[in-house]
């Protein structure tokens, strides 16, 4: 049975791509939490990735680690697995936005890490200059594409992809922080919070006994 090694459902937005990823596809797998910043966490981080980050991917003896190594792997192993758009441009698309999310967004993830069980209201006035811009950036792809790909599906390509999956801990953050979003764009935040499977992650997160002050201070 595949594992995947995760950190905390409270703050792990990478951990959560991966587990969402996963579950979506209907997979089964075991779960094995490392909570960030803790003994249990230094003592084993080493035994499953040479990167020292989650999540990690787990297949016999095989360790993969990076998200979106996580996604290929078993999109090779496993044909029902939540996977790209079907039409190539889409498809290219799909992967351009998926990427840009993967590498960029930096401000973002500074000035509003994920605290799924915290709610706070910042005005985007409040935001540095970069953070408001990307933002922005982040409505103007959930708008855009749904408005051209939205007759297809319910998601950004139509079906729910791999695109939506890395967009997805985004939607929370924006409601941690209460941050106003276009009307055109909102619907994705509503979309991953009517998830099922997102819903059961909040739930466990809002139960986890672990805190980072560094976050919750925030």
């Amino acid at each position: 049975m595949l594992k995947l090694v995760i950190g905390n459902k409270n703050y792990s937005s990478w951990s959560l791509r991966a587990w969402l990823f996963l579950q979506e596809s209907g997979l089964n797998f075991e779960e094995v939490k490392l909570p960030l910043s803790t003994r249990q966490w230094q003592q084993n981080i080493g035994r499953y990735t040479p990167a020292g980050k989650v999540p990690v991917l787990l297949d016999g003896s095989l360790s993969i680690w990076d998200t979106l190594a996580i996604f290929e792997y078993v999109l090779e192993c496993y044909s029902t697995a939540i996977g790209w758009p079907t039409d190539g441009v889409a498809r290219a698309i799909a992967r351009s936005v998926s990427a840009e999310m993967h590498a960029g967004f930096l401000a973002v993830r500074a000035e509003l890490p994920q605290n799924l069980r915290a709610r706070k209201h910042w005005m985007r006035s409040q935001l540095s200059q970069d953070c408001q811009q990307q933002i922005q950036r982040i409505e103007q792809i959930w708008a855009d594409y749904k408005s051209r790909y939205g007759h297809t599906g319910d998601w950004l390509f139509g079906s729910l992809s791999i695109a939506d999956i890395m967009y997805a801990p985004v939607a929370l953050r924006f409601v941690t922080y209460s941050i106003q979003i276009d009307p055109n764009a909102q619907w994705f935040v509503d979309a991953v919070q009517a998830l099922p499977s997102v819903q059961q992650w909040v739930a466990a997160a809002a139960a986890e006994p672990e805190a980072l002050s560094e976050i919750d201070q925030l």
